[in-house]
């Protein structure tokens, strides 16, 4: 399947509704697996989340979770603490190409019995869950932090609690301090000092209902299309000035790129501010925020930027190669050496974009979701659009209320 988007009239208003974020989703799922004693609304419609909770509520003896990491890296741990429950992880082709050793070597530290079923370091992995009697364990700083969200998480079914030694610069850090801030509002204490974890004690205190705030890293696609717009208001909800989410650091990006946020109750309105003088060059180091690298990479080249981004490691092991993903797609459009590393992405400013191009998206909804956005000033084709449902399943009708035509 392919949808052709295109967007005559280039002023935007509208009112979106976005899902409750995947991220808090999904561990609050997996503490509320750990520690039953609270309640989750506006938890996300997404496809990795529905099969989170499926897998949850399985009693099957081999569980699929498709393309969904998260699930992969969080199931792990909670079912290597499941006394007595023999099961198998597996998921699609893809996830059985992304490594999963470190987490693996982690839990096996710790007592938990797993065995590989093909290629050492990968799924599928058969998994005899026990009682897990050992608490430290040290694992690298720069891994993806799911694995050591997973861990932390995995420190409230731990009689004693769970000692993290993280070794060397740590990757992604807020999403670290997402989990940290979702486990104390259960009522479990968690310090972090310097590069050591520690999850610990329940309190007397917490929150019976856990709302989850809606996805900031879907809200960036609104900020590229009121970007490209002429004019352009448009209200998201639900959303929070003091959010734990490391993807709210987009209003800051983007008021350098035309696009003011202004924060309500529990709704943000974001503007195009012609004012704004457009910087020539745009560097960023996305460490903390790697979701976030395509949907900036587009801006700027929509834009005509100069743009550097850094700190996307983590991106050669995600759906597919972001980095290699962004770079054939630029080609198609036109864009003049673009460089890459395992770690960056660069390309000039003031570039011309073809139009009518077919965008592929590599089983990566974050490519159908960044790419769409275009539309706004070319006419562009996606493929395999139904690949936005893992994070953002209304994505599509949502573009239709602000008048995209797609067809």
């Amino acid at each position: 399947m392919i949808y052709n988007l295109s967007k005559n009239n280039k002023t935007i208003n509208g009112i979106i509704e976005i899902g409750g974020s995947k991220s808090e989703s999904n561990r609050l799922l997996m503490l509320k697996n750990y520690s039953s004693d609270f309640k989750i609304t506006n938890l996300s419609r997404s496809d990795d989340t529905k099969i989170l909770v499926d897998a949850l509520n399985s009693s099957e003896k081999k569980i699929d979770i498709h393309h969904a990491g998260t699930a992969m890296r969080f199931l792990l741990s909670y079912y290597a603490s499941k006394q007595n429950l023999e099961v198998v992880l597996t998921g699609s082709d893809r996830m059985k190409n992304r490594p999963i050793g470190i987490l693996v070597n982690a839990l096996r530290y710790l007592g938990a019995n797993i065995e590989y079923q093909g290629k050492e370091g990968y799924p599928p992995i058969k998994i005899i869950g026990k009682t897990l009697i050992s608490n430290e364990v040290s694992l690298p700083a720069n891994i993806s932090s799911q694995y050591i969200s997973s861990l932390m998480m995995l420190g409230v079914k731990i009689e004693n609690g769970i000692k993290l030694k993280l070794e060397g610069n740590i990757t992604s850090k807020p999403y670290i301090l997402m989990t940290k801030k979702l486990i104390e509002r259960i009522g479990f204490n968690v310090s972090i000092n310097n590069n050591e974890i520690e999850v610990f004690g329940k309190k007397k205190s917490f929150d019976k209902i856990v709302e989850v705030e809606s996805d900031w890293s879907s809200a960036s696609y609104f900020y590229n299309i009121v970007a490209f717009s002429k004019d352009a208001k448009i209200t998201l909800k639900t959303f929070k000035r003091n959010s734990i989410q490391g993807d709210s650091i987009i209003s800051g990006i983007y008021k350098k790129l035309g696009v003011d946020t202004l924060y309500e109750k529990n709704y943000i309105i974001i503007s195009k501010n012609k004012k704004t003088r457009l910087p020539k060059k745009l560097e960023l180091d996305l460490s903390d925020s790697p979701d976030l690298a395509q949907t900036i990479a587009i801006c700027c080249l929509a834009l005509g930027i100069e743009c550097r981004l850094s700190g996307l490691h983590t991106l050669k092991i995600k759906e597919t190669d972001r980095i290699e993903a962004l770079k054939k797609e630029f080609i198609k459009l036109g864009v003049q050496d673009v460089e890459t590393s395992n770690n960056t992405i660069y390309f000039k400013g003031d570039q011309k974009l073809n139009n009518n191009i077919k965008i592929s998206t590599y089983q990566d909804h974050r490519m159908a979701l960044s790419f769409a956005t275009l539309a706004v000033i070319i006419d562009i084709s996606i493929e395999h659009p139904s690949v936005v449902s893992k994070s953002f399943p209304n994505y599509w009708e949502d573009l239709k209320t602000l008048g995209f035509k797609i067809n």
